[in-house]
């Protein structure tokens, strides 16, 4: 509104300059690309963010298979170094295990996996997902983390937006100070030497 009041202001006023009828046009250009483009665009980009994640949902559910895994033992503590700062906390959060579980193919495995379960001892069983030849793989990402994941990249690129529109006003508007500036210098110049000169032009 205020970009839209400016330019009226400027329509017919005797002060006008060029640029503050451009400035005004700016103000009024910049104020509908925030009003319109932009959420256009985080909308947009949104939207195949989302495309993508859940084309990786299916494919993730079309290629893992939840399986049981039976602990074994404990392997042993490699004890930790101060070059792993994120080992302790993964520690806290999951727990290494020997563990055997079946393969999609019927076949028995067995190997080193992780539990969220603190106290699984041997004999406990724990789920546990696989690929298609029965490695251990992470849990697949499901619709809903897959959607809040798009939904962030869509307000991501939405500032982004805003933030490039604002910034290339702001760069519009210090060039046209500039040349106001410089206008002001030259008129300056011009009326200097008449300064406290009596009838000067007379």
């Amino acid at each position: 509104m205020r970009a839209v009041s400016g330019l009226w202001r400027w329509r017919h006023n005797p002060l006008r300059r060029t640029t503050d009828l451009v400035e005004a046009w700016v103000a009024c250009a910049a104020a509908l690309l925030l009003v319109l483009a932009v959420p256009a665009a985080g909308w947009g980009l949104g939207g195949l963010a989302d495309e993508a994640m859940q084309e990786s949902v299916r494919a993730q559910s079309a290629e893992r298979r939840p399986a049981i895994a039976r602990v074994l033992h404990a392997p042993p503590s490699p004890g930790r170094t101060a070059a792993d700062p994120d080992s302790a906390v993964d520690q806290r959060i999951r727990r290494p295990v020997v563990a055997e579980w079946t393969a999609p193919d019927g076949t028995r495995r067995s190997g080193r996996v992780t539990t969220a379960v603190p106290t699984a001892g041997p004999g406990d069983t724990f789920p546990i997902w696989t690929d298609r030849r029965g490695a251990p793989v992470a849990r697949p990402m499901d619709p809903d983390t897959a959607r809040a994941h798009s939904v962030l990249a869509g307000t991501g690129a939405a500032a982004a937006a805003a933030g490039l529109v604002e910034a290339v006003r702001r760069l519009v508007v210090r060039g046209l100070v500039q040349r106001r500036y410089e206008a002001l210098d030259r008129e300056w110049a011009k009326a200097g030497p008449d300064w406290g000169r009596t009838g000067a032009d007379s």
